[in-house]
């Protein structure tokens, strides 16, 4: 008879074993879906306000397209087009860089995986901040390198904190800017004056996923942020990540990209899977992309959301961490029974989905996505109630 070596042993353990990395690694674990949640609790009408998701959804122009694409059945049997070569034609002209420093994703997510695993192995060093964005971990740990975690700064980042921490086993350097789920933000003169000190050998990626609501004329951080992407050309060791799943509102269909020197987008597009882009994302990336229209308007409601639900904050006396992204982490320490997962469970009683980020070392704070004024005006009048 085969012996199947990863049979269950007697124990019910598994006998085929994984690399040692994966054994300390924590799989990311998403908010739950609304329809669970109506489930569950009873009630009708619940709103999610937890993963920075755009209210206002996508564009009509996309709406459009998907409705006729899937009428028509046109061309569903065929692969995509494996290098997204219309998207980016689109991309370069949108960022006015060349198409060979693009590299596709499914999701932003995906291109910083293929980054870690391109460029990091065991015996490396990865950096990034306390209370950085999750995944930069994950990918680290998955590929068996070492994650090195600076302290922050305000709940932002320490560049000097940083750059004491490289090593001549320092591969790459993960900075969100703004941060998720702190939403802080950095200036366009630090980074730069950062990226100036870091070895030539360190690759350096700035994860710009919410770079259109920060860059926003309305936003408080708009004189003093700037995005990377025009830096591309005088340093070889930067990547840019950004995203369709946020402003632009297609986080359904998971696709993103990275911005980088030829030579680096060169070995990323060697290891990103063949057709990691539906044709659908492909187009609604596209058809997206070009009204820019929409996201102005989207990022101006953003704004004057924050602005609403900030003073009704502040009113009940909630401290936050002001934030240049969609989204808002709320501390509840002062409050009396201060303790953000009853807090959480309350709203959800009212239909309310927020984000506990206790997995991020943030205790007792609750991250709360911006959503249409209807929305926020519901999680406004939920806190009235719980603080009342």
């Amino acid at each position: 008879m085969f012996n199947n070596s990863s049979e269950l042993n007697s124990t019910g353990l598994l006998q085929c074993k994984p690399v040692k990395s994966l054994y300390n690694l924590s799989a990311y674990i998403p908010g739950k879906p609304i329809e669970l949640i109506e489930r569950e609790y009873g009630i009708k009408g619940a709103i999610k306000l937890a993963s920075n998701e755009n209210p206002y959804g996508v564009s009509l122009d996309v709406i459009n397209y998907l409705s006729d694409k899937v009428n028509s059945n046109n061309n569903i049997n065929l692969y995509p087009d494996g290098n997204g070569y219309y998207l980016k034609e689109a991309l370069a002209d949108h960022h006015k860089v060349s198409t060979d420093m693009i590299t596709l994703g499914n999701g932003s997510n995906d291109v910083l995986d293929i980054i870690t695993r391109c460029f990091a192995t065991h015996g490396d060093e990865v950096i990034f901040s306390q209370y950085a964005f999750a995944v930069y971990a994950i990918c680290t740990q998955a590929v068996g390198a070492k994650a090195v975690m600076t302290p922050a700064l305000d709940w932002g980042y320490d560049l000097q904190a940083i750059l004491d921490a490289i090593t001549d086993k320092t591969k790459i350097i993960f900075i969100a800017n703004p941060n998720n789920p702190t939403g802080t933000c950095l200036s366009g003169k630090d980074l730069k004056n950062f990226i100036d000190q870091v070895p030539a050998n360190i690759l350096v990626v700035i994860d710009e996923a919410y770079v259109e609501y920060a860059s926003h004329e309305l936003s408080p951080w708009h004189e003093q942020y700037e995005s990377c992407v025009n830096w591309l050309k005088n340093y070889p060791n930067l990547v840019v990540t950004q995203t369709f799943s946020k402003a632009y509102a297609l986080a359904a269909m998971r696709i993103g990209y990275s911005l980088s020197h030829p030579q680096v987008a060169d070995f990323l597009n060697r290891v990103r899977q063949p057709f990691n882009n539906n044709q659908f994302a492909l187009d609604a990336a596209n058809i997206a992309l070009n009204d820019q229209e929409h996201i102005q308007s989207v990022s101006k409601n953003n704004w004057l959301e924050m602005e609403v639900l900030t003073k009704a904050l502040n009113k009940l006396s909630l401290n936050y961490i002001p934030s240049a992204g969609n989204f808002i982490s709320v501390n509840f320490d002062k409050v009396k029974n201060g303790d953000a997962q009853k807090v959480d469970q309350y709203l959800l009683t009212k239909g309310i989905i927020v984000r506990p980020v206790g997995n991020y070392g943030m205790n007792n704070y609750l991250r709360i996505s911006l959503g249409t004024s209807y929305e926020n005006q519901k999680l406004i009048d939920a806190l009235e109630g719980y603080l009342s």
